[in-house]
């Protein structure tokens, strides 16, 4: 196994990160990463010579490699200080001090290691932070977000993930995160929707996004100056438990579609997230249940008429958005039915010009409609023979 092979040229290796505070959180980490002693050189030497196979990756300036074992990638960093940073990345030296490494990290819940014999090593009380709910930078918060302002949305992200209540911040985080929340301007919109899409799925979004506009982040990550506060309450109520997309829950602070499209000029979001976000803005108000035995008939009406292949899921999505769980889960049993009538059909019939059959087809389509998509192929020739 690796471990062994760092231990033979006494290489000290340890879990780190991410991968610990979700074993300490009785969780299973979707992957582990481990932080060592070794240069990249040494590992490298080590591995190959062992014949381990590398796995060419960009990481190796920054001190990662990546060893293929047992078809599982395990990613293996050097220890690091951060030179200089300038608020997106930083340029690193490597050292054999497992705080200095520590210490540039950004959360302290995020700043533990473990070794493989299950010693903790925790220089910057994260498991105490972990067991208490709480989440704070490690060290000065003003000095973490400066080295990468993208910090600030990670800050977010784990409140949402590991804090109890909402409201539960240390003041002077607070503060530091305003003072900074210019430096979101430089980050790329790609990097700002991968968090910001975690914020949106996470506990507590309401509180957070509200969080955004006191300490005038909104406008740095492409949100509407005007965001609809009151709407998003009412949406993030709704949706819970419905695992809806992050494009559904954030359409609800969006007021006119115009707030889409600044959104994908700021954050390259993908064509089908725009397309949502414009469909929902565009029927959340007047597309919503009839009164009567047949509460879906609108919903599945506009997917019957609808012309496009995924008209059905952006359906789904709006019925999220709206709070309507049963109606929901009868959309999502429902098939679309297929129109039982073909122009062959009429031909056999003695409708034999295209005009016509087409003419006919439309008719009978009304018919079925009408129906609730419940006549047959049967009845609706015999309603033919009386148009």
């Amino acid at each position: 196994s690796f471990p062994e092979l760092f231990e033979k040229k006494n290489y000290e290796l340890r879990i780190a990160g991410g991968a610990v505070r979700d074993l300490l959180s009785g969780m299973t980490p979707q992957d582990i990463d481990f932080a060592t002693t070794a240069t990249p050189a040494e590992m490298k030497e080590m591995f190959t010579s062992a014949g381990v196979r590398l796995i060419n990756n960009k990481g190796e300036k920054h001190g990662t490699i990546t060893a293929r074992l047992h078809e599982q990638n395990f990613e293996i960093t050097t220890l690091r200080i951060d030179v200089v940073t300038d608020g997106r990345h930083a340029e690193v030296e490597f050292t054999t001090d497992w705080e200095k490494d520590a210490e540039r990290r950004d959360l302290t819940v995020n700043s533990m290691f473990l070794g493989l014999d299950g010693m903790l090593y925790d220089f910057y009380n994260g498991y105490e932070d972990l067991k208490n709910k709480k989440i704070r930078f490690v060290g000065k918060a003003s000095e973490r977000i400066q080295e990468d302002y993208l910090r600030i949305l990670r800050y977010f992200r784990f409140y949402g993930r590991i804090a109890e209540k909402p409201g539960d911040h240390e003041p002077s985080t607070l503060q530091a995160i305003k003072e900074n929340s210019k430096g979101l301007a430089g980050i790329s919109g790609e990097r700002i929707w991968v968090e910001l899409k975690k914020i949106l799925l996470g506990n507590h979004v309401n509180h957070l996004v509200g969080l955004m506009y006191e300490l005038d982040i909104a406008q740095y990550i492409g949100l509407p100056l005007d965001g609809n506060l009151e709407e998003f309450a009412r949406v993030t109520k709704n949706v819970q438990n419905l695992c809806p997309k992050p494009m559904t829950v954030l359409t609800s602070l969006f007021k006119v579609k115009d707030d889409v499209t600044n959104l994908d000029l700021r954050l390259k979001i993908s064509k089908e997230e725009k397309n949502l976000g414009l469909f929902l803005v565009k029927h959340r108000q007047e597309l919503t249940k009839a009164m009567g035995p047949e509460p879906l008939r609108p919903y599945q009406d506009f997917i019957m008429d609808s012309r496009e292949a995924n008209t059905n899921s952006k359906i789904c999505e709006l019925l999220k958005y709206q709070g309507e769980e049963h109606l929901l889960r009868e959309m999502q049993q429902w098939t679309v039915p297929s129109f039982p009538v073909s122009g062959h059909d009429l031909r056999k019939m003695g409708v034999s010009s295209g005009k016509e059959i087409g003419t006919a087809l439309q008719q009978l389509r009304d018919e079925w409609k009408k129906s609730g998509y419940h006549m047959d192929k049967e009845e609706l020739l015999s309603c033919l023979k009386k148009l």
